[in-house]
């Protein structure tokens, strides 16, 4: 420092005596404009030229002494007070490389956390709230109205709860989703019969619901509560099943007489009789323009309602009633469930069975094909056997059994959520809704005081109607809404209370 030239002033240097006390306070006030009451005569300022102030302000050799105050025209404020820990910054320079450090492995144990699940090995990174600084000092004026909160390691996660990649930690466990304990709305239906054999209720696509009563078939709009007398067979005949064709337009009425009518039900017209069994129709499935009928006269016919002939192959194996038929999703399998406790797998060319299952001990009433899984079938026998039991058709597996402690007269599944509802006679005539594959029981409906003898369920997917011998209709909302539909339903919720269907 010897060497370096000494900056030349533009006033006279500071050897020079000091002025008067009064004239030091004046030439205080007039450079750094003070009020007279922080002039300090006893001090001497010297008048800097921009050159010398700039080399005074970045000399980091220059130390003022401690008893001097300094006076600017800025506010710099201080920053002794402020938490720097609360922004996992430290004031200390020598620190930049290591809190980068710290940041970069918190990212990396986040990211394997959320890949790899909590339990692959990872110690999880310090929060900001964990970390302390021997040089920080509380101060509560930083973002004084914002509360501190903790937040766990899924809310620092890249991956959100709603779009889970596959192998990364799902959300915490949901509660059970409520099902609602009573029927929104409950119909009279007159002469509904109470036979565990015969199918007198479905709901088509357009959201029309076909009822069989007595020799009569009754439609009831949902959207619109309208009631509509379709057909009266005639004192000498009774209406054993009812089927909605899967476009919703055309209605297949099977009747006491072994006939099946075809009813075109926007009209209110019948298109056609056909004939071919000997005795009473209890059950009805179709499949595109493909028509199965099964009879108390112990076969299966398929009808094509395009040929001029009733129908064009029999199908025949079971050794009593056939009371349960069911086509698959994909329209290749047919099972078929009679009174001799047989459960039958057919494909579409077939004429005798292609799987055959005996497991259950009372009639097979109760059919159902999963939408979720193909192959998956689900049956229910009677009051004998009171299972539900579980099938692979590709692998012909048989694949569990739950017992249910009564008579199985339905089964369903819903086409939103992998769950089914069943419907129960002897003795409690309860309706039940299962999660699969735990078949843990999420809702146990009870108002029937008879056998729960019919089931449909509404074209969304949300809704079930079940009938009983004691001569009602409930309908019930049992199963959640499809994730893509954000508009309510229309299956007549807001048509509230008891009215008949006829």
């Amino acid at each position: 420092m010897e060497d370096q030239p000494i900056p030349q002033r533009t006033q006279q240097s500071s050897s020079r005596p000091s002025p008067s006390p009064s004239s030091s306070s004046n030439s205080s006030s007039s450079h750094l404009n003070l009020p007279p009451s922080m002039s300090r005569a006893p001090h001497s300022l010297e008048t800097l030229t921009p050159s010398r102030q700039i080399d005074r302000m970045i000399n980091i050799n220059h130390h003022l002494s401690p008893s001097r105050a300094i006076y600017s025209d800025r506010f710099i404020p201080s920053r002794s007070g402020s938490n720097f820990a609360f922004f996992d910054i430290s004031p200390v320079s020598n620190s930049h490389s290591d809190a980068r450090e710290d940041t970069s492995s918190a990212y990396v144990t986040l990211l394997r956390t959320a890949l790899f699940g909590p339990d692959a090995g990872v110690v999880p990174p310090a929060t900001p709230e964990k970390r302390t600084s021997p040089m920080s000092l509380p101060n509560h004026n930083i973002f004084r109205y914002k509360t501190e909160t903790r937040r766990s390691m899924h809310s620092l996660s890249p991956f959100g709860f709603d779009n889970a990649a596959p192998g990364i930690n799902p959300s915490p466990v949901k509660t059970p989703r409520k099902v609602p304990r009573s029927p929104y709305k409950v119909l009279d239906a007159p002469a509904l019969q109470d036979d565990f054999y015969l199918n007198l209720v479905d709901w088509s696509s357009h959201n029309v619901l076909a009822v069989g009563l007595g020799n009569c078939v009754y439609l009831w709009n949902a959207c619109s509560s309208k009631v509509t007398k379709l057909c009266d067979l005639g004192i000498d005949d009774s209406v054993c099943s009812v089927g909605w064709a899967q476009r919703g337009t055309h209605l297949a009425v099977g009747t006491s007489n072994g006939k099946v009518q075809i009813w075109d039900a926007s009209r209110c017209k019948r298109i056609r009789t056909m004939e071919g069994h000997r005795l009473r129709i209890g059950a009805l499935a179709w499949s595109s323009s493909l028509l199965s009928s099964g009879s108390r006269d112990k076969s299966i016919l398929q009808r094509d309602i395009r040929a001029q002939d009733d129908f064009v192959s029999k199908l025949s194996g079971h050794k009593s009633e056939v009371c349960g038929l069911k086509w698959s999703y994909d329209n290749r399998e047919l099972a078929s469930g009679g009174n001799d406790n047989r459960l039958f797998v057919w494909n579409q060319h077939s004429t005798q069975p292609v799987l055959k299952f005996y497991e259950h001990t009372a009639a097979v009433k109760a059919i159902a094909w999963s939408p979720h899984l193909h192959g998956l079938l689900a049956s229910g026998g009677g009051t004998a056997d009171r299972c539900i039991r579980f099938w692979n058709t590709t692998t012909n597996t048989h694949l569990s059994c739950m017992d249910t402690g009564s008579q199985v007269c339905n089964l369903a599944w819903s086409k939103n959520v992998n769950e089914l509802v069943s419907t129960h006679g002897f003795s409690q005539n309860q309706i039940i809704v299962w999660r699969y594959p735990t078949m843990s029981k999420l809702a146990t409906l009870t108002g029937h005081t008879f056998r729960v003898l019919y089931l449909a369920i509404s074209p969304d997917g949300q809704t079930i109607v079940t009938g009983a011998g004691d001569e009602t209709l409930r309908f019930w909302n049992v199963f959640p809404s499809p994730k893509s539909q954000n508009t309510e339903n229309e299956i007549g919720a807001s048509f509230l209370g008891r009215t008949t269907i006829r």
